[in-house]
């Protein structure tokens, strides 16, 4: 069984990232369950997307502490929902900060020191800028892909099938960045 989440904030591409998930899955034969939690996400609030592939899945819901992986397209989610993960489980998270509204207006400070944070708990890390990955590649809007591509080193399979899956999931106008920022992301 193999536990997912995907944490963000909204707009940030997540539902695309546990739809490419899914169907990697699926073309392996496994059982695959999603299941998407929003919060205010049209007003970049968090998302949650749960994603557990197996030979039998019985519900979509990852149990706080049973995670074997969780991808976060923002720091401060990271530090947010590492607690989700086993032990020994991985963190791949991209670096870049996107401040919620409690500390826009001031009620709250952003964390100063995520990567010390995370280091608290008994987890691997792999967290470097997918927003500089998916501009290298031509556009922001990769981030969510170059995410996938540092994560498929963890979930396994060759570039060739990942590149297949992304080139039937991902609109033909948006392949070839979208192939660029996956190549980026699996190098991190």
């Amino acid at each position: 069984m193999m536990n997912i989440m995907i944490v963000g904030v909204g707009g940030q591409g997540s539902l695309l990232a546990s739809r490419i998930l899914g169907q990697l899955f699926i073309s392996r034969g496994l059982d695959v369950k999603l299941s998407e939690v929003h919060g205010m996400s049209q007003r970049g609030g968090s998302v949650v997307t749960y994603i557990r592939a197996g030979e039998r899945v019985d519900s979509p819901m990852v149990e706080d502490g049973k995670a074997d992986l969780v991808i976060s397209f923002e720091a401060l989610e990271a530090l947010r929902y590492a607690h989700c993960l086993k032990k020994g489980g991985t963190l791949v998270y991209s670096t870049q900060e996107i401040m919620p509204m409690p500390v826009i207006t001031g009620a709250a400070a952003y964390p100063a020191d995520i990567p010390g944070e995370l280091a608290k708990f008994d987890i691997e890390t792999v967290g470097f800028d997918a927003l500089a990955a998916a501009e290298e590649a031509g556009s922001a809007k990769a981030c969510n892909v170059a995410l996938l591509g540092a994560a498929s080193k963890i979930i396994g399979g060759d570039a060739a099938e990942w590149e297949g899956i992304i080139r039937s999931t991902v609109p033909a106008k948006f392949t070839d960045v979208n192939l660029q920022a996956f190549a980026l992301g699996r190098e991190m």
